[in-house]
């Protein structure tokens, strides 16, 4: 039997498909060693910063059934995991972990396929090499780099700002860029000015708009333009038509592909990402982790052939694209559909509509251009006493690559046929008082383009980059748009104050340079890290004696201690920015920055059930009244205040310990049901138990979870995701239902 392994399960499925007997697939389940959570015995800074691995904790059983069917493998172990140094060092750590077992390292052999498909797989089977070191190397130094600035810019942290927080040697960089177009924004001094247009008839009856090309700030200049314009007589200057050629854009890039999915589905990069991992691993797209732009020439043979048969002879041109990136890995291709002549493909409407946009872009490639004609009107009244008045319109010629990528097309803006000196009867003159706005938000797709802009990151990292900073709580979403956090905003003026000379641009990038050099074999793993982290190391641990950062400075010097009457400072706290008395601890009044009077700890008389000394106090929280032991966060304790846990109680027995009670909670990712005998039950659903069970019957047995609250055509589904009637949209026969 030979043995191959890969990195995901769901891959394997696939696989099994285009391999014979004798073949066993099987999966690591992602990385299955990695460093341990104490920096102390994660590496030997001694022995030229060797990391000690260590098997993670859930990853065992997992490495216990590789040992047992490697054992088995008497034709050979072949390691498959994904193209990419994260690949490589999941194949290095297995061979590593079988080889300790006793599985011979030298019956090992490394294959890699850009593409799941019977004929990609099979190839590189007939071609197998071994593990890329400098590839395996490059990806250790990664992490080894973040671990140590990861440890020690945290661990001043929670020293000068707050306990619990952290800093990332390319989360940082990011969150700054958040932070900086924020004071921007906030910055910002808006200016008025107004927006002028004029509503005509033309010779031939027909309506048109003109607008000023000019938006004066002075009212004055408004009246006066307004004056001449309603007594003077218009006239058509000129009008230019132009005939213009859109050239197609370069197959998906992860970044392009972030971007696209975000403008046009919506998607975070988070969700683009989880569903193009699906598309790969069901053999339906390359591989998804790439800015390359390159398509191979088997590809490029099949778009042609798609072309013609869709779109026509005519409409095939053969491109080559150059990356944009100085550091592309041109051993990938671009994101491209595996077989471009299947239409469709995709299990999950998210699926579904990322294949066609990936299709649809590697198709348009291979086009010809789109022709638009775009026409401009230029009007004024006679003697040009005041600013031209225009209007464009564009309409499309040709659609040539637009046929494979509507969705790029955009909207016809269609102008009445006029000609050079022909008048114009004005209707009516519109003056639109307006300001001017501040600079606009990241989006998450803006913010992918803006780190790829600027060398920070890569495109294995960028999601992993936004999800972190947000899960940290420095950077909150408003609607669409990235809003730093007070919290967020405290760490990176914190880190910009000490630690700039790390975590700018300029730093960033050319660290990316460098492990790219480590990966082509051009630099020493060794040498690197110590070249940064010796002065670094020093750096931190001058910065032992600065005083803390929550304190932010003096309040408005209206704002009075409600108990003292004496001074306010602002400070950050937990749950954000609040005013402190000037002198606490002697005095603990305290303000919301609005100036709202916040109550302090409140003794209830009760002594806390965990702790010997502790007596249970009510506070105020992000989430509203609690109560806790004084002793926190020695001690953890805490309940609801009575009164608000009465209200959120739903009457539904707690099934997991049988005491408690199914309660509403809020918490970081919105409203869910818990025990109220948290924390010794941690029974938690996302949606309002409806009282009832589960009763999926699966090998005789019930389910006989929680039933929950769904939605309009699901009104009630299994609280345990593992159940399929989670999901009871997706069970054979399923009706869907209205609510009553």
């Amino acid at each position: 039997m030979k043995l191959l392994i890969v990195e995901s399960p769901t891959k394997t499925k696939t696989i099994k498909k285009y391999l014979g007997v004798g073949y066993k697939v099987t999966s690591s389940v992602g990385h299955i060693r990695d460093l341990p959570k104490s920096n102390k015995d994660a590496i030997d800074m001694e022995n030229d910063f060797k990391p000690r691995y260590v098997i993670s904790e859930d990853k065992q059983d997992v490495v216990d059934e590789l040992i047992r069917l490697a054992k088995k493998a008497d034709e050979g172990i072949i390691l498959a995991t994904d193209p990419d140094r994260e690949g490589e060092a999941i194949a290095w750590h297995v061979a590593e972990i079988l080889k300790d077992a006793g599985t011979p390292k030298s019956d090992m052999q490394r294959v890699t396929f850009n593409e799941i498909t019977k004929e990609a797989v099979n190839e590189a089977i007939k071609h197998p090499t071994t593990i890329d070191q400098n590839l395996r190397r490059a990806q250790e130094a990664r992490r080894v780099l973040d671990r140590l600035v990861g440890y020690d810019l945290s661990g001043i942290i929670w020293k000068k700002v707050r306990y619990g927080l952290s800093a990332g040697r390319v989360q940082s960089p990011a969150l700054h860029i958040v932070v900086e177009r924020e004071k921007e924004i906030r910055a910002f001094e808006p200016e008025k000015y107004w927006h002028l247009s004029a509503d005509f008839k033309t010779k031939g009856k027909d309506d048109v708009t003109l607008t000023c090309k000019e938006e004066p700030r002075d009212k004055k200049e408004v009246t006066r333009i307004e004056k001449e314009a309603k007594k003077g007589k218009w006239v058509i200057k000129d009008v230019k038509e132009t005939t213009r050629k859109r050239k197609p854009k370069a197959p998906f890039t992860t970044s392009t592909l972030q971007q696209t999915a975000s403008s046009r589905f919506g998607f975070s990069p988070s969700r683009t990402m989880r569903t193009a991992q699906k598309l790969y691993e069901g053999g339906h797209i390359t591989y998804m982790r790439t800015d390359s732009t390159t398509l191979s020439k088997e590809a490029l043979k099949t778009i042609k052939k798609v072309i013609i048969r869709e779109f026509g002879d005519d409409k095939h041109e053969y491109r080559i694209f150059k990356s944009r990136s100085k550091n592309a890995q041109e051993a990938h291709e671009a994101v491209r559909p595996s077989h471009a002549e299947i239409e469709h493909a995709g299990t999950t409407p998210d699926q579904k509509k990322l294949y066609t946009l990936i299709r649809g872009r590697a198709i348009a490639s291979q086009m010809v251009d789109a022709q638009t004609k775009q026409t401009r009107i230029i009007a004024n009244v006679t003697g040009d006493k005041i600013p031209d008045f225009t209007v464009t319109g564009s309409r499309i010629l040709s659609l040539g690559w637009l046929e494979a990528d509507p969705g790029a097309r955009g909207e016809d803006t269609e102008v009445p046929k006029v000609e050079k000196d022909e008048k114009l009867n004005l209707k009516k003159f519109h003056t639109e008082e307006k300001e001017t706005l501040p600079p606009s938000r990241y989006s998450e797709a803006g913010l992918v383009k803006e780190l790829e802009s600027r060398g920070i990151g890569r495109p294995s990292t960028y999601a992993s980059i936004i999800r972190t900073i947000q899960t940290r709580g420095y950077v909150e979403k408003e609607g669409s748009a990235l809003k730093s956090t007070d919290t967020g905003e405290v760490v990176s003026d914190f880190l910009w104050a000490h630690f700039e000379q790390y975590i700018n641009d300029e730093f960033t990038a050319e660290m990316e340079d460098k492990l790219d050099e480590i990966a082509r074999g051009e630099r020493d793993y060794t040498q690197t890290i110590a070249e940064f982290y010796k002065p670094f190391t020093k750096d931190v641990k001058s910065k032992e004696k600065l005083d803390k950062a929550t304190d932010l400075g003096d309040a408005d010097p209206k704002m009075k201690c409600p108990k003292c009457k004496g001074k306010m400072i602002i400070k950050l706290s937990k749950n954000g920015k609040f005013l402190s008395c000037k002198k606490f601890p002697d005095c603990d009044g305290a303000r919301t920055m609005e100036g709202k009077e916040l109550e302090g700890p409140k003794e209830t008389g009760e002594a806390c059930p965990k702790c010997k000394d502790g007596k249970l106090v009510e506070r105020d929280g992000k989430y509203g009244r609690f109560i806790s032991c004084h002793n926190y966060p020695k001690c953890k304790f805490i309940k609801e205040d009575p009164k608000e846990a009465k209200k959120r109680k739903t009457g539904v027995k707690c099934p997991m310990c049988g005491k408690g009670e199914m309660s509403e909670r809020n918490g970081r990712f919105g409203v869910f049901y818990s025990c109220t005998e948290y924390p010794d039950c941690k029974n938690a659903i996302k949606a309002k138990p409806t009282g009832k069970f589960c009763n999926y019957k699966k090998n005789s047995k019930k389910c006989g979870a929680l039933m929950m609250e769904g939605t309009k055509t699901i009104p009630e589904r299994c609280s345990d995701k593992t159940c399929p009637n989670h999901r009871p949209d997706k069970l054979e026969g399923y009706k869907p239902k209205k609510k009553k």
